[in-house]
């Protein structure tokens, strides 16, 4: 059984680094496979967007809410590669730290990550995050690598002959193998990747970019206990500072 096991994450692993590439991300230049339309994107983002505005309450501070969209509109202004996107940008009242994007231009921020921003610059700087995860259609990106594990279960199961009394195991061996090689790691790539092209929205928009290092230090300053990196989505605190701080170096 541990040569199944093995089997499958090493054929698992394969047929992820064999997938076509379709397009490249902005500013990075990354190669990309999406499988899903910009259309079928803008209208998940859109449906997406309408239940959570449902669902969540809006902040009724005017005036907080007038910076966020400021912000939000001035870096998309200042990219032309941004123009073909409705962008909106929503401030929910929760005390949660957190913010995100939706394919297709719609862009939230928590009451409570607000508290934590010294000034409209880190406003900018999780802006340029979450507006670069839009951009380089990370969303999509992920939805089309899990279609791919999905399919891919079955296909490798005819594949290797797995026996039918051994099947759930092989299916359990197959998702822990993909999860923890490709999900998760393509996920933190993908936060880097917005990190990098984030760091070049908000210097294009004319904010400091070295105060998304100052904002960086500040959230992993009022964490708790951290979930080890290679069964977390983000990258590591100490690891994103020092990345960001490599990004600045090579602006231009």
């Amino acid at each position: 059984m541990r040569k199944l096991l093995i089997m499958v994450c090493a054929i698992a692993a394969i047929a992820f680094s064999g997938c076509s590439v379709t397009q490249k991300a902005p500013v990075t230049g990354r190669t990309q496979l999406v499988l899903i339309s910009a259309e079928q994107e803008k209208q998940l983002g859109l449906s997406e967007a309408e239940n959570i505005l449902k669902t969540s309450k809006l902040s009724s501070d005017r005036a907080l809410t007038a910076r966020v969209v400021s912000v939000g509109k001035r870096i998309v202004a200042a990219y032309p590669e941004a123009q073909g996107y409705e962008w909106s940008f929503y401030l929910l009242d929760d005390p949660t730290i957190n913010a995100f994007a939706l394919p297709g231009g719609k862009v939230f921020f928590y009451t409570g990550i607000l508290r934590l921003m010294a000034n409209d610059d880190q406003i900018a700087c999780v802006m340029g995050h979450e507006i670069a995860h839009v951009l380089a259609r990370h969303g999509s990106e992920r939805m089309s690598q899990q279609m791919l594990s999905n399919a891919g279960s079955q296909a490798l199961a005819n594949a290797i002959g797995v026996p039918s009394k051994y099947q759930s195991l092989y299916e359990t061996a197959y998702g822990a193998a993909s999860n923890l090689g490709v999900i998760l790691p393509f996920s933190r790539k993908h936060e880097s990747e917005a990190d990098a092209i984030g760091v070049s929205l908000m210097y294009k928009a004319g904010y400091n970019p070295n105060e998304a290092v100052r904002f960086w230090q500040t959230m992993a300053a009022n964490k708790g206990g951290a979930t080890p990196e290679f069964l977390s989505t983000h990258p590591s605190d100490e690891r994103r500072i020092k990345d960001i701080e490599g990004y600045i170096k090579n602006l231009k």
